[in-house]
């Protein structure tokens, strides 16, 4: 929009030229037309809207402010991109934000530290991105030589820096909240975006949380980061993991705490740079080549004194284990590991079994086959199976696996052989016992494979060997319980369905075994429990007459008692029963019959078996 001036001919007047002469006024100090100078341009034009002119009017109007000490209204005004200002204007803010910042004694808006920090890091870039050093030329007549510069340089960084450092101090901020971290920032990375100057907030409006910690970490002030979180977080169990910020914190956290177990490994600190390290992998980090290096390092002397010989081997095992863990693939850290596994195994073999055992089975799982700790288990193994033999072993059960594998590595194993001869014989009697003939057998077979038992009398064949083994194991069942006694009829009476051509070797004992359940039931059971038992049909009547006057005896007395519970057909039943038993007969069918009258007589069997209930 052109409009002519008052009192001249042929003068037009724009926004440009009236933003122009503002400017130029403000650099000449004539500070009272500036405001004129705008007013009219805001009254004849409108408030500019579109860059540059906005952020040209704007941080003319910030400048204004400061200077009068207006710092809410300087702050709301101060360009958000002041390349697109007049430098000098920028200057003139940032000069006065500066001055404000060191007044003691008084409170300091926050926003002035922001101020302070993006302008002077735009104004103090190295390579002058803000024409800060031509300005100078242009005020001293004269070129700012290169010495002069950068001596000007660090000395308004350190004044900027150490004012925002006792601003952190009043405020009680860490360095991951601190003004002077954004200032390090700005300077150091040119990849922050000036954003709007935040009035009220602090430092994390113009670098976050994530920012600062990663600024911390890459330029080697790692240790002041970890000192900071570890303040904020001083949870006794480590790291915490749902905390707010936490996982924007987790890689730059990660990649300090590696950097430090880096260190730790270069003043010899073995054991805690594994942990530091060990720590950063398990937040997430991914060790990189020098970090590798520094595991196998630690992990090569962790445990050893000076002069390089084993110091103490818990603490190597401990070490060499986290730095295995760290580097699963390093086949130096896992031999080295088997090694001392190994030789801390067999220094306590005969001090600590236990210990030692374990440490040759971790020595195998590190690596699979290794003869030395393969011969280590072994040993332990045999010892193992002798007192077993001599019965006086008393640890866990013992795999038939593992005794296999020990004979086939050492098959004059007279232990391993007898002791697998053993265990298939047991197996060969539970599978009797369970009515498993076959399976038992089976078992009988393969204890040949190891010997067969000396005492066998049972004739050729494995048929005779089981019943023997039956045999055996029921004259041993003599604990006087009742399941003790069920079990040995049940043996013997197995042992005679295998070798029925043979009942003279055990027929006496089954009989014997039958009247001490018999008797036992008696005694402590009920008149139906010796009935069951007769019509299991093991023993027939007329073979014991003691046996046969228990049965009698129990029929009576069930009789009795079906006949008070109001019960005459079964009391009629077990009277007839009793009868048949007292004269020698078996029980017939009465027993389930439809009446009291007799049941029909079925055919009899063999003369020395008993009828059955159905």
């Amino acid at each position: 929009m052109l409009m002519e001036e008052t009192g001249g001919a042929d003068r037009t007047i724009t926004a440009d030229y009236l933003l122009d002469a503002a400017e130029q006024a403000f650099l000449r100090a004539e500070f009272d037309v500036v405001r004129p100078l705008l007013q009219r341009l805001r009254t004849e034009f409108g408030a500019p809207d579109a860059f540059p002119a906005a952020v040209r009017y704007d941080a003319l109007l910030a400048a204004l402010a400061g200077r009068a000490g207006n710092w809410p209204e300087a702050v709301r005004r101060c360009p958000d991109e002041p390349a697109r200002a007049k430098t000098g204007v920028v200057h003139s803010l940032a000069v006065s934000a500066l001055r404000e910042l060191a007044r003691e004694g008084r409170h300091t808006d926050s926003g002035v530290a922001a101020i302070v920090v993006v302008l002077w890091a735009y104004l103090l870039h190295e390579e002058d991105r803000g024409g800060f050093r031509a300005l100078l030329t242009e005020r001293r007549g004269a070129p700012v030589p290169d010495a002069l510069w950068e001596q000007g340089l660090g000395q308004l960084r350190g004044r900027v820096a150490d004012l925002l450092h006792a601003l952190d101090v009043r405020a009680g901020r860490d360095v991951l909240s601190a003004w002077s971290t954004a200032w390090e920032a700005e300077c150091k990375d040119d990849t922050v975006i000036f954003a709007d100057v935040p009035t009220d907030a602090g430092p994390h409006a113009l670098i976050s949380l994530e920012e600062a910690a990663w600024y911390l970490v890459d330029y080697r002030r790692g240790t002041d980061f970890l000192a900071a979180y570890g303040a904020r977080h001083p949870e006794a169990d480590g790291w915490p993991a749902a905390v707010p910020g936490h996982d924007a914190l987790t890689a730059p956290l990660a990649r300090a705490i590696a950097n430090r177990g880096r260190e730790l490994v270069l003043t010899g600190e073995w054991s805690e740079a594994l942990a530091e390290l060990d720590a950063a992998v398990w937040l997430g980090h991914t060790l990189v080549a020098d970090e590798r290096a520094a595991v196998r390092e630690a992990g090569k002397n962790i445990g050893r004194s000076r002069t390089g010989h084993g110091d103490s081997p818990a603490v190597r095992i401990a070490g060499l284990e986290q730095a295995h863990r760290l580097l699963p693939g390093d086949a130096t850290l896992a031999a080295e590991l088997t090694a001392v596994l190994v030789a801390e195994g067999q220094r306590r073999a005969f001090s600590d079994p236990a210990r030692s055992r374990s440490r040759f089975v971790r020595a195998l799982e590190v690596t699979a086959g290794d003869p030395d700790a393969r011969a280590g288990l072994d040993r332990h193994l045999r010892a193992d199976l002798v007192k077993i033999l001599d019965g006086t072993y008393t640890g866990g059960e013992l795999s038939v696996d593992e005794v296999l594998g020990l004979l086939a590595r050492q098959p004059d194993c007279s232990e391993a052989q007898s002791w697998l001869g053993d265990h298939y014989r047991d197996q060969a009697v539970a599978a009797a016992a369970r009515g498993c003939t076959d399976e038992a057998l089976s078992a009988v077979r393969e204890s040949l494979r190891y010997g067969e038992p000396p005492w066998s009398h049972g004739g050729p064949g494995v048929d005779g060997l089981l019943s023997d083994l039956l045999v055996v194991a029921a004259r041993r069942s003599d604990s006087g319980t009742r399941a003790d006694l069920e079990r040995r009829v049940e043996l013997l009476h197995t042992a005679s369905a295998v070798t029925p051509r043979h009942p003279d070797h055990f027929g006496e004992d089954l009989e014997t075994a039958l009247l001490h359940l018999a008797e036992h039931l008696e005694a402590t059971g009920t008149p139906t429990d010796v009935i069951e038992l007769f019509l299991r049909d093991r023993m027939p009547t007329g073979v014991s007459a003691r046996f046969d006057q228990i049965v009698e005896a129990a029929y009576l007395n069930r009789a009795r008692a079906r006949e008070r519970s109001g019960d005459p057909g079964g009391a009629l039943r077990d009277h007839a029963c009793a009868k048949r038993v007292g004269a020698g007969l078996p029980a017939q069918g009465l027993l389930f019959g439809p009446g009291p009258g007799p049941a029909p007589r079925r055919p009899r069997r063999a003369p020395d078996e008993q009828d059955t209930l159905f």
